[in-house]
């Protein structure tokens, strides 16, 4: 019997991993020499139900885009398991392929470049309906008109227009209509809104909110900019280096995160109050290649709190009496049997570990 007070997700990932294999010298090649694996994504478990947002934080190169694009399948995951309303998608193929794809589409980052400069608004809206064959010319008009509609783009006044007529935040409306207009079930928003003007922001995430809530959609939604993240999210998920470090509700996150890297990023938000002078905080150093993956904890190079577990030992993502899921050995079990006199923050409390300098108190 289905519990009625669990929804089943829309998509699921489970210990997915996505690797890419890099190219070997002629003379590596020819010593034997195996080539370098790119550890793009590592292990990572996500789900997202219908009507929900999740957020996706992280640096550059961390693995977001990767897991974006592996959900929707343009990348083919290496292992573990991608399911869709309870069917697994991870190695389906052919006209299988075809009809998930057509319930899960991603917005891509760049709304100049996303949208071919040659064709008409609705025609670039219609392509995708094209592609998958559906309807007549006059039905596909009818969606077409229906979609930018549903962006509030009118289409009496649009739908001829070409590209370089619109504005950044229109375009990326247009992008929005064009993943629409084939009725998907889950979206990957990548970064969508980073590209436009601080104005224009808040309308288009205004947009994917009141969509993902009044037509069902799982939305997965992807940025560096953890402020934008806890604007329309209610759970977020922190990555670093192929893994997830942190998660839970966005209010959690926010107030109260726990791992330090993710303090880190909450500290780095700009404050409001003219009259505060926010303590300079620094994450030193770069985040290290994912075809280089240090042992132990992969924030260890750049923790201030590292000891010799963190480097020696990965630490679980371990569920803590709040509710958020942290990958630190601050949190873990294993971490307070080896380390009895390693400080345990209490939750609900940002740490100052270490230097005091490094790590500077989150805005609540």
């Amino acid at each position: 019997m289905t519990d009625q007070t669990t929804p089943r997700p829309v998509i699921e990932a489970r210990d997915l991993k996505t690797h890419f294999q890099g190219r070997t010298g002629i003379f590596n090649a020819l010593a034997g020499a195996k080539p370098a694996v790119a550890r793009a994504v590592d292990g990572v478990s996500l789900s997202i139900n219908a009507r929900e947002i999740v957020g996706l934080v992280g640096e550059s190169g961390c693995g977001k885009s990767t897991l974006g694009m592996s959900l929707v399948r343009m990348y083919q995951p290496t292992s573990g398991q991608i399911s869709f309303d309870g069917d697994d998608i991870t190695h389906v193929e052919g006209r299988r392929l075809k009809a998930y794809r057509r319930q899960a589409q991603i917005i891509f980052q760049d709304p100049y470049s996303s949208l071919n400069p040659r064709l008409t608004i609705g025609q670039i809206i219609e392509e995708p309906l094209i592609i998958h064959g559906i309807g007549n010319a006059a039905e596909r008009r009818a969606k077409v008109i229906r979609a930018m509609d549903i962006v509030r783009i009118p289409a009496s006044e649009n739908i001829d227009r070409f590209p370089s007529d619109l504005s950044g935040g229109q375009r990326q409306r247009i992008a929005i209509a064009r993943t629409l207009v084939l009725e998907p079930r889950f979206i990957v928003a990548d970064e969508p809104v980073s590209m436009l003007d601080v104005s224009i922001q808040a309308s288009v995430l205004e947009l994917l909110e009141e969509l993902s809530r009044e037509l069902g959609l799982a939305v997965l939604y992807i940025s560096h900019d953890i402020a934008t993240v806890g604007y329309i999210c209610k759970h977020v998920a922190v990555m670093y280096l192929g893994r997830i470090v942190e998660e839970g509700r966005a209010e959690d996150i926010l107030a109260e995160p726990l791992h330090p890297y993710t303090q880190r990023l909450m500290a780095s938000i700009p404050r409001m109050d003219p009259g505060e002078i926010p303590e300079r905080t620094e994450l030193r150093g770069d985040v290290p290649s994912p075809m280089n993956v240090p042992p132990g904890c992969r924030f260890s190079t750049r923790c201030p709190c590292a000891t010799d577990l963190c480097r020696e030992i990965e630490p679980e993502l371990c569920e803590q009496p709040g509710g958020q899921r942290v990958r630190c050995h601050i949190h873990d079990d294993r971490g307070a049997r080896q380390r009895p006199d390693l400080e345990r923050p209490e939750a609900g409390r940002i740490t100052e570990i270490a230097d005091a300098g490094l790590l500077a108190e989150a805005t609540e």
